[in-house]
């Protein structure tokens, strides 16, 4: 069986607040992805975060956990779109750096 790798690109808010600005949320959730073995990268709508299938996935449920038991709120939406590669390894500056070499070639 295959151990997949993954880049989970999340996007999580919080429903029901007082305040329409999500930062100081968002602050929140990126420390505890930072305090994580995984390698991430924020971004303006999300975080990118990228491991092994099972540990990615065991993140995002415990920033659930967090959101609810530690934060107080009732209510979370996240949007996960989630990328798996079996025939190379690829990470996600890997990924940006491939893009950005195919748009050079492009543009020239």
């Amino acid at each position: 069986m295959t151990k997949l790798y993954t880049l989970a690109d999340i996007c999580m808010v919080p429903l029901g607040t007082s305040d329409p600005s999500v930062s100081s949320y968002v602050a929140k959730i990126e420390k505890r992805i930072l305090a994580s073995d995984l390698k991430s990268t924020v971004h303006s709508f999300g975080t990118t975060i990228e491991g092994p299938w099972d540990e990615v996935m065991a993140l995002i449920g415990e920033l659930h956990e967090y959101s609810h038991d530690e934060l107080g709120h009732k209510r979370i939406h996240t949007e996960i779109r989630l990328g798996t590669r079996v025939d190379k390894s690829q990470t996600a500056v890997e990924k940006l750096e491939s893009l950005k070499d195919k748009m050079k070639h492009i543009m020239d």
